[in-house]
């Protein structure tokens, strides 16, 4: 008779957890290994990032410019991502006061840690400017084939890596007490209408500051006014996030929301 090994059981076996029948398992993964990884690290709650994959560093910008003058037909482009990095920067620069100020609050959890896709750009910004204010940060990283997943500033055993998009915008908005939506794509868009849906329904109930960095991109990107005009929207619901295009106005206004809502005391 045949002696049975560890790989003859279920849950050691590989091609069934892959298959459609093992994908309730393959869910719960995704929420309780997440779930006691955050338990470990003692973080309660987040700030998070949202934002372009492609906006590159000041630094690199420059250096892909001065490369590419030989090339006029790359030329705007080029230009354009000079232009664009300045996100790139001031992400980093707002990450970093966001984590000096959550250090200063005294609590044996970690409060207000900074939290991004994860990835390159706006992500890897937020990020950077956590990391070099020595500060605990996290990156919810999803496995594509086009990007890479996981940037060099996120810390020790905070990279954690989805498959399901769905699980990864749940433990986004589970921990958020604050979100900052930079300018980006399909990613971005996706994210910030889903949570715009979610508190306009009443799914999500906690008071939660949205701001959107970079006004002439939001305001051009969405007729914001114009689905307020034709009824899609009410005028009430342009109260749910705020328009800046300044650091220091970024952090103020998440600030004062958090300590008007949210703090009860100095100890929480």
């Amino acid at each position: 008779m045949k002696k049975n090994t560890d790989k003859d059981r279920f849950y050691y076996n590989t091609d069934f957890l892959s298959s459609a029948p093992g994908r309730s398992i393959r869910i719960l993964s995704e929420y309780y290994g997440p779930l006691e990884r955050l338990k470990k690290n003692r973080i309660s709650d987040t700030i998070v990032f949202f934002g372009s994959a492609r906006i590159k560093s000041k630094k690199e910008a420059m250096e892909e410019l001065e490369k590419g003058k030989g090339n006029p037909s790359n030329l705007k482009r080029l230009k354009m991502d000079l232009k664009m990095s300045r996100y790139y920067e001031e992400a980093r620069t707002l990450a970093n006061k966001f984590t000096l100020w959550s250090k200063e609050i005294s609590s044996k959890e970690q409060h207000y840690i900074i939290c991004s896709g994860g990835g390159p750009g706006i992500m890897e910004a937020a990020n950077r400017g956590a990391s070099e204010a020595g500060g605990t940060n996290l990156g919810l990283t999803i496995s594509l084939p086009f990007e890479d997943s996981g940037n060099e500033w996120i810390s020790k055993d905070l990279n954690m890596k989805f498959h399901y998009f769905f699980m990864r915008k749940f433990w986004f908005l589970y921990l958020a007490k604050a979100i900052i939506v930079w300018p980006g794509g399909f990613g971005t868009l996706d994210e910030l209408m889903e949570v715009l849906t979610l508190i306009q329904t009443e799914k999500i109930t906690k008071r939660l500051p949205i701001v959107l960095y970079g006004k002439e991109f939001w305001k051009k990107i969405v007729n914001w006014d114009y689905l307020v005009e034709i009824g899609t929207i009410s005028k009430e619901d342009l109260n749910l996030f705020y328009f800046t295009d300044s650091v220091d106005e970024a952090f103020n206004y998440v600030t004062n929301y958090i300590k008007e809502h949210q703090l009860t005391g100095p100890n929480f």
